[in-house]
């Protein structure tokens, strides 16, 4: 049964207190949240004044459209750290009808402009159509999980874990393709960024005088739930957190060839979309330096248990701020990395490609089918 639970406490603007609460429905399976799911949710934010989001449970994922990535309990909590959602409804059914919306007190639900099907190819939201309350916002092109799942299934567990110096002669000559020192799979992305969408997901908003500045570092590549607990944690140090983002150069350096899996400006976006976070630095210096730590006024720089890397010099990237006695390490109780999710994908291999394959397939079907309806009126 689905249980429903607030994520804000944040009330409506003054002017529109005293009208009448639009309120909004979004439902999914958000699995590896990333920047298109919160991009959707954005916009549907956008269309009302209370935004409801529903979170399909693991049972009904793995009937519809095959195993996912991460657990219910994962996705419920990364889905409610998105800073434009005001409530997640926990294990919410996976077709949505005119009830569904009226037990929630919400007026119309929005989905991005591509195609969701049930394991038996029906429209998921037909229903809601069918009631005229169902709207569109637009899909953000470049990037979906069956997208991410595919960068990883190109790898062999063996490849992920390996060193550059430990590549083949001709492993290193295909990794090196690029022109940049990318890792292979953000070549993959077709997402393109701007700085309008940036602009949107943005805080917008400077430290207010008192402020506690906290500022942590690091790759945040494929955003998780170990990501968040860390943040949630080193949020609560102050007021005002800024994530400085290493560059995928320098992530290639530090984690090794087939990192990052997500480049500069999809983490970039990632971040931003979390309520914890106020501001991000793009491209930020491995190591904190005096002038950043002075230019951003920072009170205290934190780090989590994760291993971490000396500098190309051989030098502590911390050494500043534990010289200034303004460095803490944060337990978050979360061991999950980023290698560990590609971890779960390669053990389950086989099981994420038949996935991809059938959705893929049944959505070019459809769509195939949605073409020949308009061929005619073409004709005409």
């Amino acid at each position: 049964m689905a249980s429903s639970t607030t994520s804000s406490d944040e009330s409506m603007p003054p002017q529109q207190q005293g009208k009448r609460q639009v309120r909004v429905w979004c439902d999914g399976c958000y699995d590896m949240v990333h920047f298109g799911h919160a991009n959707s949710l954005r916009q549907a934010k956008a269309m009302g004044d209370y935004l409801i989001v529903g979170v399909h449970s693991d049972e009904d994922i793995t009937k519809h459209k095959g195993p996912p990535v991460f657990t219910e309990q994962e996705r419920y909590k990364m889905v409610r750290a998105i800073k434009w959602v005001d409530e997640v409804v926990e294990g919410s059914t996976y077709l949505p009808t005119p009830a569904t919306l009226d037990e929630h007190q919400c007026d119309f639900c929005v989905h991005g402009d591509d195609i969701s099907l049930t394991v038996d190819g029906i429209d998921t939201y037909e229903a809601l159509k069918t009631a005229g309350r169902y709207k569109e916002c637009k899909r953000t092109a470049g990037v979906s999980t069956t997208d991410l799942v595919g960068r990883m299934l190109l790898a062999t567990k063996t490849h992920f874990n390996v060193d550059q110096d430990t590549l083949e002669k001709g492993q290193t000559e295909e990794l090196g393709s690029s022109h940049s020192a990318q890792s292979p799979w953000t070549r993959l992305c077709r997402f393109l960024p701007t700085s309008q969408k940036i602009v949107q997901f943005a805080d917008g908003r400077d430290p207010n005088p008192g402020d506690r500045i906290i500022y942590v570092a690091g790759t945040f590549d494929l955003f998780h739930v170990g990501h968040l607990d860390f943040l949630e944690k080193a949020k609560a140090e102050g007021d005002y957190m800024i994530v400085g983002l290493h560059t995928d150069q320098v992530v290639n350096r530090y984690k090794g060839s087939n990192y990052p899996i997500m480049n500069l400006h999809e983490r970039t976006l990632c971040v931003l979309a979390c309520r914890y976070v106020n501001e991000v630095v793009i491209g930020a210096p491995y190591t904190v330096t005096a002038e950043l730590m002075d230019h951003f006024k920072v009170d205290i720089v934190c780090h989590g248990t994760t291993p971490l890397a000396q500098d190309s010099d051989g030098s502590d990237p911390y050494g500043e701020p534990k010289q200034r006695n303004k460095f803490k390490h944060i337990d978050s109780g979360n061991s999950l990395t980023t290698a560990d999710i590609v971890g779960r994908i390669i053990e389950n291999r086989l099981r994420y490609e038949e996935r991809n394959m059938k959705k893929e397939a049944k959505e070019a079907a459809v769509y195939e089918a949605f073409m020949k309806t308009k061929q005619p009126a073409a004709d005409n």
